[in-house]
Formats: structure tokens, C-alpha cells, sequence
């Protein structure tokens, strides 16, 4: 009886919220691909961006960030590098993204057809959180603030004020230093030119098992208690919210784990956040090359069972590297 009677509260919210927002980019509103580790890796994998792209707009694209020294010319950076091993060589934001996208945005600014911005969400996931660095992003945000869309700094920060909405969304992470950088030093009355996640929720646990268990049993109230803020608007969480373990952990996809899924989904859009789920991989044919092995479903299957779920749940972003599949497996939903 409880079981049918969630069921039902979650399918009537679900209805509710997509009934209310037939068309536009807010929360519940449509399912993205966010390409995920979108860049070059020690010279390999020119192409991902290409790959992202071709997939059509809109959709989301990762960037991980790092503050690289020039040893010749002694100034600094910001490079796209998944790890410090790999800063030798990395392209820089501007030249591989920015740059990149530069024709499909200023396009879009001729042709205004705002319905379908913004066309493109940029990711940002900051490897360190040095100030240098973060003030180097916001500056290059600056420098491209026509294509963003952005919300004025207000004395009530609690308050989502509403967005401006350009061709390009800048999303940033849950860290105090990003909110305090992009957020707090911004005047009251200038515009925010990126948004944050929610702070993480506390999981409790002394070990890696503890927590991925907790993980687990934790409420939708629990691991989503903040609503939208003026900064705050999404939340991201790693799969293993959902299935014990994560995907390698992975066993068939059941009603329950659909019935949790839903929840954490209907709770993120009850707050007006979108929400975020990263990542989900099924490795086949030696695609896994360059991947991360803890990201990995098994297959095929059982990596397109979790991106229909997804799908289905009205998740706003979810990333995966295998862009062209993704794209193929919610496109058939459609």
C-alpha cells in the first residue's frame, strides 16, 4: 500500500512540474547530455568536443580546470587537464572551448531565437580551488558575458532572482571558494556570470563501504535540503545515491531503484533545482580507452537501462562519455 501510494505522489509530481513547463530550460524541463571530460588528454582524444557538438544543441559539455605556469613567459593559465600529470601539453579554456564554440554563439546572438537557449552549459569542474584561478574564470567570463546567461547580485541572496538568459550557461561547483568568488565578491547590482551547486550533504560513514552504504539510505530531504538560491541552483550527485556502489557495483535495474531515482529527481525539481548525475558509462568494443573504470555499468545494456531511467525521471543533466550512444538511446525515447 505505502509503496503504491509513493508511486502515485511521485508520477502526480512529476506530471505536475512537467505540465507547468511545457518549453524553456528550468528545472524537469528537458534531458541534456553533459559530455563528460569533454578535452584532450596528453595528446589523445582531439575530438571530443567535435564528438559533443555533432550530437546537436542543446546540450552540456564538461571542462576540468587547472592554473598552468608558463616556465618561458612566467605567467599563468587556465588549462583543461583531468590531472597534473597531464598539464604538459593541455590546451588552454579559451583556445579549446571558448574558441570552439565561438560560431555557434555568436550565430545564435544574430538569429535571437531565445527559445532554446541557453544552447550550450559549461561545466565547470575545478580541480583546485586556488584564488588566482578562480578570479582567472571569472575575468574570461567577463570577457564573453554577451553569450551568458546570468542573474544581477542582490542584497538577498536567498532569493532566486530571475535569469537572463544567453546562448551559453556557466555552472560551477558546491566548494565555498567558487561561491565566494563567483557570488559573494560580485556587487550588489553586477551581474553572476556562473551558478553553484547546493553544498553536499554530509554522508556518514568512516570507510568507503559505510558511506556508499549510507549513501544509499539517506531521504531525497536529506541529501537536497537547500532550495534554489540566487547563486544555488543545481545539485550533482554521483550514482551511488541511487544504487549501492555505484556502477560497478551494479546489479539489474529494479521498480525500487526506479522508485529512488524518481524521488531524488522530484525532490531536486521541488526545490527549483536542476539535478545532475555523473557517471554513467557501459564500456563495449574497447571504447573504454582514456575512461574511468569506476564510471563502468559492464555493457551496453545495462548502462542504456539507467540512461532511459534517467531520462524517463526527467533528470537535467547526465553525464556519460559515451556521447554518440547517449544521444541515440534518448533520442529514440523522444
Amino acid at each position: 500500500m505505502l509503496r503504491r501510494v509513493l508511486v502515485a505522489a511521485i508520477a502526480s509530481c512529476t506530471m505536475s512540474i512537467h505540465a507547468a513547463a511545457q518549453s524553456g530550460f528550468g528545472p524537469a524541463q528537458r534531458t541534456l547530455l553533459d559530455a563528460h571530460n569533454c578535452y584532450p588528454e596528453r595528446g589523445r582524444f582531439l575530438d571530443r568536443i567535435d564528438r559533443a557538438l555533432s550530437t546537436g544543441i542543446p546540450l552540456a559539455i564538461e571542462q576540468d580546470l587547472y592554473y598552468r605556469r608558463d616556465d618561458a613567459s612566467g605567467t599563468y593559465e587556465i588549462v583543461v587537464a583531468h590531472d597534473t600529470s597531464a598539464l604538459a601539453g593541455a590546451p588552454t579554456l579559451e583556445s579549446y572551448f571558448f574558441a570552439r564554440i565561438r560560431p555557434i554563439m555568436e550565430q545564435a546572438l544574430r538569429e535571437n531565437k531565445r527559445a532554446t537557449w541557453p544552447l550550450i552549459t559549461l561545466n565547470l569542474d575545478f580541480k583546485t580551488n586556488q584564488p588566482a584561478l578562480l578570479d582567472a574564470v571569472f575575468a574570461l567570463l567577463g570577457k564573453y558575458e554577451s553569450w551568458l546567461t546570468t542573474a544581477p547580485k542582490t542584497a538577498t541572496p536567498n532569493v532566486a532572482a530571475p535569469l537572463s538568459v544567453g546562448p551559453l550557461l556557466v555552472l560551477a561547483g558546491s566548494h565555498a571558494a567558487q561561491r565566494s568568488r563567483f557570488h559573494d565578491q560580485v556587487p550588489v547590482g553586477q551581474k553572476l556570470r556562473a551558478f553553484g551547486a547546493i553544498p553536499d550533504a554530509t554522508v556518514p560513514g568512516a570507510t568507503d563501504d559505510e558511506q556508499s552504504l549510507n549513501a544509499v539510505r539517506m531521504s531525497p530531504l536529506q541529501l537536497i535540503a537547500p532550495r534554489v538560491a540566487n547563486y544555488d541552483r543545481w545539485v550533482n550527485f554521483p550514482w551511488m545515491v541511487v544504487e549501492q556502489g555505484g556502477p560497478t557495483h551494479a546489479a539489474d535495474w529494479t521498480s525500487a531503484d526506479s522508485l529512488r531515482l524518481h524521488a531524488l529527481v522530484a525532490r531536486a525539481h521541488e526545490q527549483g533545482l536542476w539535478i545532475r548525475f555523473y557517471t554513467l558509462d557501459g564500456f563495449m568494443n574497447g571504447d573504454g580507452a582514456g575512461l574511468t573504470k569506476s564510471y563502468n555499468f559492464g555493457g551496453d545494456d545495462a548502462v542504456r537501462a539507467r540512461w532511459s531511467a534517467a531520462r524517463t525521471a526527467g533528470v537535467d543533466f547526465v553525464a556519460t562519455d559515451h556521447y554518440e550512444r547517449f544521444h541515440d538511446a534518448v533520442n529514440r525515447q523522444r
